[in-house]
């Protein structure tokens, strides 16, 4: 069972179409796009019925974290998904994830069951599960390309769009469609660093007007859409259940 930890600064940053443009263009010299191309990642967010998480980091606290289920398109029951915890701690960002089938993820959030033998990560979402007692809450997606140096100094960034969440029938494998958070022709940029950002990078997005910006996808679309947000009908689709009842049985 693979497991990966990603330790790094991460910062926000929102974009007009056309700043969005011109900044593909200032950085072509300097950055590509990864082999993946645009990718649709779909999620599951994990909270308290209360949602206490989201609640606090909207608090913005010194320490915050997530709990969260996702996958690279829509996935099937026997498809690869990985478990992720992210924490954040003085603007550092801890990931770690495991990977494994959507049906064995959803048997471990739901029983508590783990695919195989525990390692640390899953010692350490028993602990959330147990002190949360955590159940799917929101659903979200968007369309992502990462982008990544032609130089070896672990500069990356990636750019979201078409963000869009739903709070029913919030399982994966029911389909990535969801209401818009932001508008369409607005772009996310989020970029990875383990150091200083790259000087001239830091020239193109003054020369654009591009600034930093606290956006939290699930935050947005817990403080936009609360006063219309009951308990969710979160499940399975019917195809997916009868799998998942001969999965479980």
């Amino acid at each position: 069972m693979a497991e990966l930890v990603f330790n790094r600064k991460e910062k926000k940053y929102m974009m007009t179409s056309l700043q969005h443009r011109k900044l593909l263009e200032a950085v072509s010299p300097y950055m590509e796009a990864d082999s993946y191309g645009k990718q649709t990642i779909c999620n599951i967010y994990y909270d308290t019925k209360n949602y206490d998480l989201i609640r606090r980091s909207i608090d913005k606290p010194v320490y915050k974290e997530k709990i969260r289920l996702r996958s690279y398109g829509i996935p099937t029951a026997y498809s690869t998904v990985y478990l992720e915890i992210k924490k954040k701690y003085q603007g550092i960002v801890n990931k770690r994830r495991v990977e494994m089938k959507l049906l064995e993820a959803y048997k471990y959030m739901d029983e508590g069951i783990a695919p195989g033998n525990k390692n640390q990560i899953f010692e350490e979402l028993d602990f959330c599960n147990r002190r949360y007692d955590l159940v799917q809450k929101t659903y979200l997606a968007y369309d992502r390309i990462a982008y990544a140096g032609k130089t070896p100094d672990g500069f990356r960034l990636t750019i979201d769009n078409n963000i869009r969440g739903r709070i029913e029938n919030t399982g994966l494998e029911i389909g990535d469609y969801g209401e818009a958070i932001i508008p369409k022709d607005n772009y996310l940029m989020e970029i990875k660093i383990m150091g200083a950002v790259p000087l001239w990078f830091t020239h193109i997005l003054s020369d654009l007007r591009i600034y930093p910006s606290s956006f939290s996808k699930y935050g947005t679309y817990y403080k936009n859409f609360f006063s219309r947000i009951s308990e969710p009908t979160y499940g399975y689709g019917e195809d997916f259940g009868i799998a998942l009842e001969h999965k479980l049985a």
